[in-house]
């Protein structure tokens, strides 16, 4: 791949970064969901407001229960990057509290739990506008070395 042409004083080279197409939060997937994290330092929790639109219905009003784990996954592994590792999921534990309703106001909250070597525990939840706790999620992750993983599915 050509570098591009240096200009200035700063020698920044040109990087072809993977396009996103995760379900969750790939802003290249258009039939993804596009949640959007956030890091609060002061609550020490990442957090991605939403709504959820009607293809995402199970019960009838309300969301189906694979997208509401599919969410607090996404969430969890957001709080990897806290450490600057690539942690993919080893197991989950979901927590149905209440229906999660369709085209309301709604927010997913993360924080790390603990990290034992490569085993990282995090934890989610789903809450509504009034702060009720709609699903909650605890997730183990394990650290892997993403050049050895995935060598074969990068661009070059």
């Amino acid at each position: 791949m050509p570098r591009k042409k240096v200009t200035g004083a700063h020698h920044t080279h040109y990087v072809r970064l993977q396009k996103n197409y995760c379900f969750a939060c790939g802003k290249n997937n258009p039939d993804g969901m596009h949640l959007r994290f956030t890091y609060d330092e002061e609550r020490d929790c990442f957090i991605s407001r939403f709504r959820l639109g009607k293809r995402y219905t199970g019960p009838p009003g309300h969301c189906h229960g694979g997208i509401i784990a599919t969410i607090l996954d996404e969430a969890m592994g957001k709080v990897n990057k806290l450490r600057h590792v690539i942690a993919l999921t080893s197991e989950i534990t979901i927590h149905y509290l209440k229906p999660v309703p369709l085209n309301k106001p709604l927010r997913v909250e993360s924080r790390e739990v603990k990290v034992t070597g490569r085993q990282h525990v995090n934890m989610a939840e789903i809450l509504n506008r009034k702060g009720e706790v709609l699903a909650s999620g605890r997730g183990i992750f394990i650290a892997i070395d993403p050049q050895k993983m995935f060598a074969k599915f990068v661009e070059r």
